[in-house]
């Protein structure tokens, strides 16, 4: 991720509010039948997750 991109998503409820996002519209692709998009769209519910909160190093403030 780009250093800008960091700080946008340095509150946790940036992070919180895009993964959500992400599910509920992987599950509504998903109850409508929609397989492809149904796919692509957890795909990318994963790599919010992966890259939001499994990797991701808030910025510790200098002490």
């Amino acid at each position: 991720m780009k250093e800008k991109d960091l700080l946008f998503f340095q509150p946790l409820w940036r992070r919180l509010a895009v993964t959500l996002f992400c599910a509920g519209w992987a599950s509504w692709e998903w109850l409508n039948g929609q397989t492809l998009w149904g796919l692509i769209v957890s795909g990318i519910t994963l790599y919010c997750y992966w890259t939001l909160f499994h990797t991701f190093e808030p910025r510790r403030e200098p002490d």
